[in-house]
């Protein structure tokens, strides 16, 4: 039964007859005991699933972008947000130390 071969088997009818007339088609089909319309279909699922492929690899690569592009703006804020807490160590550094020269508040 042709509908429960593998779909390697049904891979290998495509190729296979790819190159055929509809008149060898039509013999090989009854050789195999399968019908040309199976053939036709199995071809078309063939290349409907390398339609399906080809739009996956692009939506990945699309992804990948996005992604890239996403992780620089994140390593931009990243780099701000470090440079703003060194800045505020910094101050707190500098503060602390003017609070033990003076021995106050550095406010006043």
């Amino acid at each position: 039964m042709p509908e429960h071969w593998s779909a390697e088997a049904k891979l290998a009818v495509v190729i296979e007859t790819s190159a055929f007339s509809e008149i060898e088609l039509s013999q090989h089909c009854r050789e195999r005991g399968l019908y040309p319309e199976q053939v036709k279909a199995w071809r078309q699922a063939c290349l409907d699933g390398q339609d399906v492929a080809k739009q996956q690899l692009q939506n990945e690569r699309a992804q990948t972008r996005a992604d890239r592009k996403r992780i620089r703006e994140l390593e931009r804020e990243l780099n701000r947000k470090e440079k703003a807490l060194a800045e505020a160590a910094a101050l707190l550094v500098l503060r602390k130390k003017l609070h033990a020269l003076w021995g106050e508040d550095g406010d006043s």
